[in-house]
């Protein structure tokens, strides 16, 4: 089974924390859409076999108008073999959500939404200059949920100057009371070269504070456990049956295909992603060509990100698929560096698996970047 990410480069209004490529000047929308039409016309045979998720991020989908979300999903049906059932998601905004805009997407066929909520305190979403405030995002769930979204995912962001202890716990208990079955939480993080790297270098913004990420962190693992969210990945909880399809495929190294500027591909040995320019892709997919890079990954590379992204789950990291995979040595290799973590009770060793506790899902990146092979 294979994934398919669309990338969708426009957004409302610029978030002060985001690195991810967009702008925010639409006119070249619908030249946009045409581009990954096309480009999905040229690549319809990267992926051979059956689709079981498509996800449209960005960015913010949700912009489309009915008839570009349409033109864009019935050319994956038309393109590609995709299942029945598939997951189809679209990442939105609060203030782009009604009842008209639900009930379009519907019938376009998407059955899952992800709302970047972010916080339900307005002093946050003011300092994060987010689009919307917390009267929208508190309606933009009752209308999904009466237009009859069952399956939907919520972000929030922990650790911000602004964010107390106790706004924090209100926020996941909003999200509990309002029964969202997926909730993906993230400490702010200041990304070079952002908005908010920039204010907070001429200390016109507080700088975020660690020990306040880490007490965040453990009032949400320890709140979402308590209400029967299975904590699968180091940022996702679902209750049982609603877990991420699309994402899970990404740290299950399944194959996927990426449309539109700064989209990233897969196919178990290569990896590609297009170029992060909205003019010079327009005019690749124009000529026929897109323009991108390619990184063809060594045995060495492939196993370093098994590590990375297996350490994030629930499942952990298989000592077994280790030695069958890259052989005996590296799987001895691997359990000899993670014994420190073992003795410092941030890695457990069960099953034949290795698999963060609770104080070394905080610290993962650190203890991945520990088991490379370098």
């Amino acid at each position: 089974m294979a994934g398919i990410y669309i990338h969708i480069p426009f957004c409302r209004k610029a978030c002060n924390y985001c690195n991810f490529h967009f702008s925010t000047a639409h006119q070249k929308l619908p030249d946009m859409v045409d581009a990954i039409i096309r480009e999905a016309h040229l690549k319809k045979n990267y992926i051979t076999g059956p689709v079981e998720t498509i996800y449209l991020g960005g960015g913010t989908p949700s912009l489309l108008t009915q008839a570009q979300l349409d033109a864009i999903i019935s050319t994956l049906y038309q393109l590609f073999t995709v299942v029945p059932g598939a997951e189809i998601t679209l990442e939105t905004n609060p203030d782009d959500i009604d009842e008209t805009s639900l009930a379009g997407w519907k019938q376009s066929g998407v059955n899952r939404l992800s709302i970047g909520i972010q916080s339900f305190a307005d002093a946050d979403l003011a300092w994060m200059n987010r689009a919307h405030n917390a009267s929208q995002a508190l309606n933009a769930i009752r209308f999904a949920k009466e237009a009859g979204f069952d399956n939907i995912t919520a972000d929030l962001i922990y650790g911000t100057p602004t964010l107390s202890d106790e706004q924090w716990l209100i926020n996941i208990e909003t999200l509990l009371n309002a029964g969202i079955p997926h909730i993906s939480c993230y400490a702010l993080t200041v990304e070079p070269k952002t908005a908010l790297d920039q204010l907070i270098r001429q200390h016109k913004l507080e700088d975020v504070d660690p020990d306040k990420q880490a007490r965040h962190f453990e009032i949400l693992t320890q709140k979402l456990a308590e209400a029967g969210f299975e904590h699968y990945e180091i940022s996702n909880f679902a209750l049982p049956g609603f877990r991420s399809r699309h994402n899970s495929s990404y740290w299950q190294g399944k194959p996927y295909l990426g449309l539109g500027p700064s989209a990233h591909s897969f196919n178990g040995s290569s990896r590609q992603w297009n170029m992060a320019n909205n003019s010079l892709y327009l005019a690749g997919v124009t000529a026929g060509t897109i323009p991108g890079e390619e990184e063809i990954l060594t045995p060495q590379q492939q196993l370093n990100e098994y590590i990375m992204t297996s350490l994030r789950t629930l499942e952990g990291v298989s000592v077994e698929h280790v030695r069958m995979t890259w052989g005996h040595d590296q799987a001895e290799r691997l359990m000899a560096a993670v014994q420190k973590h073992i003795s410092n009770a941030h890695v457990l060793f069960t099953e034949n698996r290795l698999k963060l506790n609770a104080s070394g899902k905080f610290l993962a990146d650190g203890i991945a970047a520990d088991l490379f092979d370098l």
